[in-house]
């Protein structure tokens, strides 16, 4: 699969993990548009499984495409396996605008996701960072925020490989 785009690749990943593990993610079908070291995009669709009545994203997919844009850049530094793990400690939402078409989640600590990640493997003990993700509906509304998360990211190495 290396003719695949990093994006393409990790967008697979996120889809045959949700249609395994997690129904919500798998329903959301979320796409990855970009990533790198630094930073990390993720759509959500305005479609029908994902919009409610008042023709906005649910809260329920806001909340996906923020957790996967932060999730998917800790992984990418801290990569996965036995011994790997993170969780959200908290989560805190700022909804500005109705997201009435689709919504591209962007989180960009990379850099700090990376630090992190090192932390976690010298010690061995859980490290928390707190990470920004903002919500955009760039055919509606430009660069201008539907929304903005801020979300502490708890992460442990077990194996102490760098």
């Amino acid at each position: 699969m290396s003719f695949l785009s990093p994006a393409t690749r990790t967008t697979l990943m996120i889809r045959s993990f949700g249609f395994m593990k997690i129904p919500l993610l798998w329903a959301c079908r979320p796409k990855v548009v970009n990533i790198d070291s630094q930073s990390c995009v993720v759509k959500i669709a305005h479609r029908r499984k994902t919009r409610n009545h008042e023709e906005g994203l649910y809260i329920a997919a806001l909340t996906v495409g923020a957790e996967l844009a932060a999730g998917i850049l800790a992984i990418r530094h801290m990569g996965i396996g036995k011994g790997k793990k993170f969780i959200y400690k908290d989560f805190h939402a700022n909804y500005l605008k109705r997201a009435e078409d689709d919504v591209f989640f962007t989180c960009g600590d990379g850099e700090l996701l990376k630090q992190l990640s090192a932390r976690a493997k010298q010690t061995g003990e859980r490290q928390n960072l707190t990470v920004n993700v903002t919500a955009t509906v760039p055919s509606k509304l430009g660069e201008e925020p539907v929304a903005t998360f801020v979300l502490t990211l708890s992460i442990k190495d077990e194996t102490g490989e760098c």
